[in-house]
């Protein structure tokens, strides 16, 4: 069976990694921790480890709603503890009274030092408090070369990881039905808009998909993708539940509120 034919084309790299965590897991009967993964990854990798009792897997993020986390494949003898996932949470100290931070510009400042953006999960901010978490490796990094975000100058420290601001994440969950996966489709039934207004959104570029702009309407949608619109929020693909009496897909997703 070719377990190609199960994800993107544009997946078949991270699939062979993940084929080779697990086999490296269970030929060398060690553990084995990635790096940050998206939602969508996490999916595939649970999914190609499966039910093994060779090959284990799970995952940790600096809080329990957290986006990105990071993987532990792990062997059946060996027992995970929070320490295995080597996380780090950075704070970032600036005047609040002159400048506001953006997401986008974090990411960038972050993006600029040349680091990969699996190195650090999620970027959390509640009013005038940021924070940032990272890999263990890149900690210091991080906080020896970030002084300056846009026009704001600023000061990163660690913090204990018990410190981590609160962000509440609600998705209200909905089930609808699209008479096919295709990104075009998906979007005209998770937001009312008809499939032309939908596909001018995709071709208008103003459409995301795992953090990735899509502006091809015949883009396939998979369990775990995160869906972003300009103007319309997040949505979040939870689950594909097979087809109805009429051949149409039945989907379950999230939107955030």
């Amino acid at each position: 069976m070719n377990i190609y034919q199960h994800f993107r084309s544009d997946e078949k790299v991270f699939v062979d990694s993940c084929q080779q965590w697990k086999e490296q897991v269970e030929q060398m009967y060690a553990p084995k921790l990635t790096s940050f993964l998206t939602p969508r990854e996490q999916q595939i990798l649970a999914s190609i480890v499966g039910k093994n009792e060779d090959c284990q897997v799970v995952f940790k993020g600096a809080y329990e709603q957290a986006e990105r986390k990071r993987a532990l494949l792990y062997p059946a003898y060996f027992t995970p503890e929070d320490s295995d996932f080597e996380l780090a949470l950075l704070e970032i100290t600036y005047n609040a009274k002159f400048h506001q931070l953006r997401h986008q510009q974090i990411l960038g400042s972050l993006m600029s030092l040349g680091l990969k953006r699996e190195k650090f999960g999620d970027i959390l901010l509640v009013e005038n408090i940021v924070q940032i978490v990272v890999s263990h490796e890149i900690s210091s990094y991080v906080q020896n070369h970030v002084n300056k975000i846009g026009s704001a100058g600023v000061s990163v420290v660690e913090r204990n990881l018990e410190d981590i601001i609160q962000v509440q994440e609600v998705w209200q969950e909905q089930s609808v039905t699209s008479s096919s996966l295709r990104i075009d489709n998906v979007l005209s039934s998770m937001t009312n808009l008809s499939r032309n207004k939908a596909q001018e959104a995709i071709v208008g570029g103003k459409v995301k998909v795992n953090h990735q702009t899509v502006e091809k309407n015949d883009f396939d949608c998979h369990e775990g993708d995160l869906i972003s619109v300009r103007g319309l929020g997040r949505f979040k693909l939870i689950g594909i539940e097979g087809k109805t009496k009429r051949e149409k897909w039945r989907i379950v997703f999230g939107k955030q509120k």
